[in-house]
C-alpha cells in the first residue's frame, strides 16, 4: 500500500492543472479624474484624499466616537464578518479534497453455522480485526487545486466586501451626523427668528394700540412669527428621526445622539488630491472584490475542464486479523489490500462540456462586472468632485445672498419704523432672508457631503491601520 500511494503521489507531481491562468485584465484608465483641477490645481500626484484615515479626515471627537462604535456593534459589518468566516471554513472543506481520506477502527465479527449431515460440521467463530483505511482521488488534472484557488478567491472576495462595507459605514454615518447638525442649525435660525419677530410683533402691537399703525400690520408681523414657528415642529421631527438612523448604524437602539462641533465649525481640506486613477484599482474595495470574483470564476472554468479527463482513484486497507486476541498482533495476522482505478467518462448527453461553457460564461460576466465596477468607480469619483467644485461656488454666492438679504431686511424695518415703508416691505424682505438663512445652512450641508463623498468615491474609509 506504501508503494501505491507513493505511485499515486509522483502521479500528482508529474500531472498538470488545465483550465486558464489568471492575468489581471487590461482595463481602460483615464490619465486624470475629470474635476480633479478644482480639488487640487495642478498636475496629479501619487498622494489621494483616499489614503486618508478617516479620523483624520473627520475631526470631529464625537463622530469619531460614533465610528468607532458602529464599527464595533454595526450590524451590516458583522454579518460581513460572518461570511469571512464562512469563507474560511469552506477554503479548508475544498483544499481537503486534495488529501487523502484516512480513517482506522476495529471490528469484530462473529457467525455460527449448523452441521449439514454428511456434507460439513457446525462451527462457529469470532474473529477480530483492526484496521486502518485510505481512499484517495488523485489531482492529476488539477480539479481540486483549482478548486482550491476559487475557494481561496472567494475568501479574499468576502474580506475585500467586509472592508466595502467598512468603507460605506463611514460615509453614511459621516452623511448622517452632517445632516443632523444641519438640522440643529436650522432650528437654532428658527429659534432665533421667532425670538426676534416676536420683538417685533410687539413693538407693532403698542404702535397699534396707540393708533400709530393698523391692525392689518399687526397680523403681518403674527405671519412672520408663525412662519417661522411653524417649521419648528417639523424641523424637530426630523431631528429626532435622524437621530434614529445614527442610533441604528452604530447597533444601538433609537435614542438620543451627542453633539460635538457645529455645522459651520466643521472644517474642510484645502485641497483634495485625487491622486492617480491607476492606484484606483488597488485602494478601492469594491474593485478588489469584483476582481476576486473574477479570479474564482477563472478558476472554476480549469474545475470544469477537469471534469472531462479520467478521474484517479486510490483506495487501500492494511491492518491485523485474528480468530483469537492472543495471536492478533502476529505476523501471520497481517492483511492487506488496495485497489486502482480510473474512470473515463464516455457518456452524459453533453451535461460535462455544457459545465465547461457555463463556467466560462460565469467568467465572462464575472469580467464584465470587473470592468463595470471600474467604470462606475471613476463615475462616482468625477461626479463627487464636479460637486464639490459647484457646491462650493454656490455655498459662496448663497452667503453673499444672505447678508443681502439680511441687509435688506434691516433696512426694511428702520424705514417702517421711520414711516417711509409698510409693513409689507417688512413683511418680504423678513420671509427672504429667513429663506436665505435656511439655504445657507443647506448649503454649507451639501458642501461637506461632497467632500465625504469624494472620499469614499476615492475608496477612503476602511483603512483601520
Amino acid at each position: 500500500m506504501r508503494a501505491a500511494f507513493l505511485t499515486a503521489a509522483l502521479m500528482l507531481l508529474a500531472g498538470c492543472t488545465v483550465g486558464p491562468n489568471y492575468h489581471r485584465p487590461v482595463v481602460k484608465v483615464p490619465p486624470t479624474y475629470r474635476g480633479a483641477d478644482a480639488a487640487q490645481p495642478g498636475p496629479p500626484t501619487a498622494t489621494s484624499f483616499g489614503d486618508e484615515k478617516w479620523w483624520t479626515v473627520f475631526e470631529d471627537p464625537q463622530l469619531q466616537k460614533l465610528i468607532r462604535t458602529a464599527l464595533q456593534q454595526n450590524f451590516d459589518l458583522r454579518i460581513a464578518a460572518t461570511r469571512i468566516q464562512q469563507a474560511q471554513a469552506q477554503l479548508v472543506i475544498t483544499r481537503a479534497n486534495e488529501f487523502p481520506n484516512v480513517g482506522a477502527g476495529p471490528t469484530v465479527s462473529g457467525a455460527r453455522q449448523p452441521p449439514i449431515p454428511g456434507v460439513f460440521p457446525a462451527y462457529s467463530y469470532v474473529a477480530e480485526e483492526l484496521g486502518l483505511s485510505a481512499s484517495w482521488n488523485v489531482d492529476f488534472w488539477g480539479r481540486y487545486r483549482r478548486a482550491t484557488e476559487a475557494a481561496r478567491a472567494n475568501l479574499l472576495a468576502a474580506e475585500w466586501a467586509q472592508r466595502a462595507v467598512i468603507s460605506t459605514l463611514v460615509e453614511n454615518l459621516a452623511t448622517a451626523y452632517f445632516q443632523l447638525r444641519e438640522l440643529d442649525l436650522e432650528l437654532d435660525i428658527a429659534r432665533q427668528t421667532i425670538a426676534s419677530r416676536k420683538q417685533s410683533l410687539q413693538l407693532t402691537q403698542t404702535l397699534e394700540q396707540g393708533g400709530a399703525t393698523s391692525l392689518l400690520d399687526v397680523r403681518q408681523a403674527e405671519q412672520l412669527v408663525e412662519t417661522a414657528a411653524e417649521t419648528i415642529p417639523d424641523t424637530e421631527r426630523q431631528i429626532e428621526q435622524q437621530e434614529d438612523q445614527i442610533s441604528i448604524l452604530i447597533g444601538e437602539n433609537p435614542e438620543g445622539i451627542g453633539r460635538g462641533l457645529k455645522l459651520t465649525d466643521q472644517p474642510l481640506p484645502d485641497t483634495i488630491p485625487a491622486g492617480l486613477p491607476s492606484t484606483l484599482l488597488e485602494r478601492r474595495p469594491d474593485i478588489r472584490q469584483a476582481e476576486q470574483q473574477l479570479i474564482a470564476a477563472n478558476a472554476e472554468i480549469g474545475v470544469a475542464r477537469a471534469q472531462l479527463f479520467p478521474q484517479i482513484s486510490l483506495t487501500g486497507v492494511g491492518g491485523v486479523e485474528s480468530i483469537g486476541l492472543n495471536n492478533i498482533f502476529t505476523a501471520a495476522s497481517r492483511a492487506w489490500n488496495f485497489t486502482t482505478g480510473a474512470t473515463q467518462p464516455i457518456f452524459n448527453a453533453g451535461a460535462l462540456r455544457a459545465n465547461v461553457r457555463l463556467s466560462q460564461a460565469q467568467q465572462q460576466q464575472a469580467l464584465l462586472s470587473y470592468q463595470q465596477t471600474i467604470q462606475q468607480a471613476f463615475r462616482e469619483i468625477s461626479d463627487s468632485l464636479i460637486a464639490y467644485r459647484k457646491l462650493r461656488d454656490f455655498r459662496a454666492h448663497q452667503e453673499l445672498l444672505t447678508e443681502a438679504a439680511h441687509q435688506a431686511a434691516n433696512l426694511s424695518e428702520m424705514r417702517y419704523k421711520g414711516g417711509v415703508s409698510s409693513y409689507l416691505e417688512v413683511l418680504t424682505n423678513e420671509t427672504n432672508y429667513f429663506s436665505a438663512e435656511l439655504n445657507l445652512a443647506r448649503a454649507r450641508l451639501n458642501e461637506r457631503l461632497s467632500v465625504v463623498q469624494i472620499y469614499n468615491a476615492l475608496g477612503g474609509g476602511w483603512q483601520q491601520q
